[in-house]
């Protein structure tokens, strides 16, 4: 059905890969609309999305240089509207995102990650936003997410060097979230998909409400936002199997 990703579901978690190894799993337009395909239609049962690249040589490597090189401005704005849509989505999926992340991390897909909620890194793994080198800035979303990650001088400093940094001092940084051996990599990001699975998907996706629309408000503006969100909480089922569970001294059954 796809020609650059494959999708699929196993049990309840879904496996988006992006797969064009061949050229370290740049980002074609074809390739994001494809992705926005499989997001848009993405089935309830789904509890849990990861999102990796295909080979070992890079989770991907950035947008289509050869592709962007006969861009118009026009058209390049266009391209970044839709890189926008595509990441914006991934962020705002009511259920956690794992991006599972071996090889090169580059550009577009550094951007990728940093759209998804949690990021497993193989020790192998290298980051970086190096668009200046090419005369352009980041355009997927790198110098907001970034900067909100890592901080803004170090953002700065990444985004205006080029520079390209390994696990170990992304992880340093906050940018990724575990750094684990190449051969540990899909046993540890299903370990993770298992911890959220047994979560209240409920109480997971208010979480993510919470945090990515209080980021944007006033400090008692977001408070507010937090309470309502935690009024909600007690008008659904997952909150009377929690305490429940608790009080009976076993493990909660969400649904």
């Amino acid at each position: 059905m796809y020609k650059n990703i494959k999708f699929t579901v196993e049990e309840d978690i879904g496996s988006l890969i992006v797969n064009r190894p061949n050229s370290l799993n740049s980002l074609t337009i074809e390739a994001l609309k494809e992705i926005i395909s499989v997001l848009d239609n993405l089935s309830p049962k789904v509890k849990i999305l990861m999102v990796a690249g295909a080979g070992e040589r890079a989770f991907i490597a950035g947008a289509d240089i050869k592709e962007m090189a006969e861009f118009t401005p026009e058209e390049a704005m266009e391209y970044v509207k839709l890189g926008h849509r595509v990441f914006c989505t991934i962020e705002e999926l009511p259920i956690p995102v794992i991006a599972v992340i071996q090889g090169y991390c580059l550009g577009g897909g550094l951007e990728l990650a940093m759209a998804c909620d949690i990021r497993i890194a193989s020790d192998k793994a290298r980051f970086g936003q190096p668009e200046v080198g090419l005369g352009i800035i980041p355009g997927f979303g790198g110098t907001q997410r970034l900067p909100r990650l890592v901080g803004k001088g170090i953002a700065l400093e990444l985004m205006m060097t080029g520079n390209i940094i390994d696990s170990k001092r992304a992880y340093q940084i906050g940018l990724i979230n575990h750094v684990v051996n190449p051969k540990s990599l899909p046993e540890r990001s299903y370990e993770i998909a298992n911890i959220l699975k047994a979560k209240s998907s409920n109480a997971i996706s208010l979480v993510k409400d919470s945090v990515h629309n209080g980021s944007n408000m006033a400090i008692k503006e977001a408070l507010a936002y937090e309470t309502r969100l935690f009024g909600y909480c007690f008008t659904k089922e997952d909150f009377k199997e929690g305490f429940k569970a608790y009080f009976e001294k076993r493990k909660p059954k969400f649904k």
